[in-house]
């Protein structure tokens, strides 16, 4: 049976810019904190792995000092814990009034990998529930309800680039290593897919575009659709051969 593992934020939707970013902008002011995030500094940001490491490389002395914080570790991780929940809601609150469309080729590729008895996972360092109120608005409650697996969050220590979060992937599912293709958007996630000996596909996004994939099989644009945004095929190392679109066969050809 062949597998297929999708990262979440910039490859199920275009989360990131018009998601995360606006949902930790409003956290930070419901909590008097004294930081807002522009487009380009939270570019910066996502280099770092997770949500709460995020916030967390906010914690310099100036910082701690301004937003009030108490001085001991834990208590601080512990505030970032709150300011989390309450960002999750907030992004959850955007993805349910449909703020976020998925991603072209996102619903077609799911929808027929499923006809054809693919294995469907998502492996992603957002907190469970954020990808899984995504999975679902994307997909479709049918589909969304037929994934294998979704590991998201602190699942595992190392986040990513470190490749564990797909290790506990193939081994939860029993997936063979040669038949799992895993779909990134950012060298972080090709690292990670690289690291666990599996072949990645990258759909680039404005924050990725630039990046070096240098080990995936094939970077495109999008997946593309048949009647709406065609596929640019930026680089491919594999045996796929996509048109206007990435099709099915690409997929398994990628594999190759």
């Amino acid at each position: 049976m062949k597998t297929l593992i999708f990262d979440c934020d910039g490859v199920l939707a275009d989360t990131e810019r018009d998601g995360h970013l606006p949902a930790f902008n409003q956290m930070f002011a419901e909590f008097d904190l004294p930081v807002r995030w522009s487009a380009a500094e939270y570019g910066e940001r996502l280099k770092i792995g997770g949500g709460k490491e995020r916030m967390a490389s906010l914690l310099t002395d100036e910082f701690i000092e301004k937003a009030n914080l108490p001085k001991d570790k834990d208590s601080q991780l512990a505030e970032i814990a709150r300011w989390h929940k309450r960002k999750s809601e907030i992004y959850k609150e955007m993805v349910a009034a449909g703020r976020l469309s998925a991603r072209p080729g996102i619903f077609r590729i799911i929808d027929e990998a499923l006809k054809n008895n693919w294995r469907l996972a998502v492996a992603s360092t957002s907190a469970q529930s954020s990808v899984e109120a995504v999975l679902n608005h994307v997909a479709g409650a049918e589909n969304f309800a037929k994934f294998a697996l979704i590991l998201a969050g602190d699942v595992v220590p190392k986040k990513k680039p470190a490749p564990d979060i797909y290790l506990a992937a193939i081994e939860k599912l029993g997936a063979n290593p040669n038949e799992t293709l895993v779909v990134e958007d950012s060298r972080n996630g090709l690292l990670a897919a690289h690291g666990a000996n599996l072949k990645c596909l990258i759909t680039v996004n404005g924050y990725t575009e630039k990046e070096d994939f240098t080990e995936a099989a094939l970077v495109v644009s999008s997946l593309g659709d048949p009647d709406g945004e065609r596929t640019r095929v930026i680089k491919n190392r594999s045996a796929a051969q996509p048109k206007d679109f990435v099709t099915l066969e690409d997929l398994e050809n990628c594999l190759r």
